[in-house]
């Protein structure tokens, strides 16, 4: 595996779990109450930019995940738009991931 493969895989992981703390923790502290996540990230002006501007994010890069899989008829990286249950900072760099593996013989 090439070092930029080993590194998409790394910021994939790194993207998987550290934000996953801070929601965990969140939920420890105040229950599984979805909305009120919803709620707190809309606290103020900087959350609301932060949300909108990971939201627009999110959905470039699902239509970028689309067209380039269907483009390059690659049907394991639309697996990486699950990803982004987690968010952007997991399924960005697992669909670079999935991009970067080496091609099979007889395809573009």
């Amino acid at each position: 595996m090439s070092p930029m493969r080993l590194i998409f895989l790394a910021l994939a992981i790194w993207g998987a779990i550290h934000p996953m703390y801070y929601f965990l923790s969140w939920y420890f502290a105040n229950g599984q109450d979805f909305a009120g996540m919803i709620d707190a990230w809309y606290v103020n002006d900087s959350t609301t930019g932060l949300v909108w501007d990971l939201t627009i994010t999110a959905i470039a890069l699902v239509v970028w995940i689309v067209a380039d899989s269907i483009k390059r008829r690659d049907w394991l990286g639309p697996v990486a738009i699950l990803a982004i249950g987690i968010g952007v900072s997991c399924a960005l760099p697992l669909y670079l991931f999935l991009r970067s593996r080496p091609a099979k013989a007889g395809t573009a």
